[in-house]
């Protein structure tokens, strides 16, 4: 049953007012956000954005922020020319919604980008990162493509791809304690399978106090209680690549 009292299963937190340094391209039939970084490289990641779509400010701050740090980041439209979940939406009709927007049914769009990075940008090295309907992403994708170096799945919904769990690449979930869409017990369920399954490097981390969208839909000027978790999701998350790409 749908909680009425709360508008759509995650908050949209707070919107970031921000225009972002990189450029809007089309990549075959896939809108998308680029931005690279001053100094030539063979790094990439892939961002796959949340539920509220790849135009969201607070998703290309996140990529503009992976590029600061030295890789080329792209925010593909993964949707692909769908509606994104609105704040104002009747959070009733969130699963028919969502049917249509299937986490697990992205590969052909994320074989054009592959190949984008690849021959566009001369990335050898590629890895992903995706927050919330993206972190669950993210997860399907480590379990079966091989071109992917590693991942990061930031509050993925767990439920899925909850029988899944042979990684093929390194994989690092970040969690928050207080998620009233991903409960405790679904993130120790994932652990326990994980550490049943999983025959590569992985780290599930679960940080204090932090709700739903903490690294990329809070910001740590105006939540100053959350600001040390929020930096330490972003550092770990950058640590995280910079280890296996």
């Amino acid at each position: 049953m749908a909680n009425e009292s709360r508008p759509c299963p995650c908050d949209i937190g707070d919107r970031f007012d921000y225009g972002g340094r990189g450029q809007e391209v089309q990549v075959e039939h896939i809108k998308a956000y680029v931005c690279k970084p001053p100094a030539s490289t063979d790094r990439a990641v892939i961002v796959i954005h949340d539920i509220f779509g790849w135009q969201l400010p607070n998703t290309r701050y996140i990529a503009d922020m992976l590029t600061t740090n030295g890789y080329i980041a792209i925010c593909p439209d993964f949707f692909v020319g769908q509606e994104a979940w609105k704040p104002s939406n009747d959070w009733a009709t969130f699963d028919d919604w969502l049917k249509t927007r299937n986490a697990g049914k992205i590969d052909k769009e994320v074989d054009v980008i592959l190949k984008y990075l690849s021959e566009q940008c001369g990335a050898k090295k590629i890895g992903v990162i995706g927050f919330c309907w993206g972190g669950a992403a993210v997860q399907h994708l480590m379990l079966k493509n091989p071109h992917l170096k590693t991942g990061v799945s930031l509050y993925g919904v767990i439920k899925f791809f909850e029988d899944k769990s042979s990684l093929l690449h390194p994989t690092f979930f970040i969690f928050g304690e207080k998620d009233d869409y991903i409960p405790l017990e679904q993130v120790t369920l994932l652990e326990q399978k994980l550490k049943q399954n999983c025959k590569v490097d992985y780290k599930v981390k679960v940080y204090p106090g932090q709700t739903h969208g903490f690294v990329h839909r809070k910001r740590e000027d105006i939540n100053p209680q959350d600001k040390p978790y929020i930096e330490e999701g972003r550092e770990d998350m950058i640590n995280w690549l910079n280890k296996y790409l």
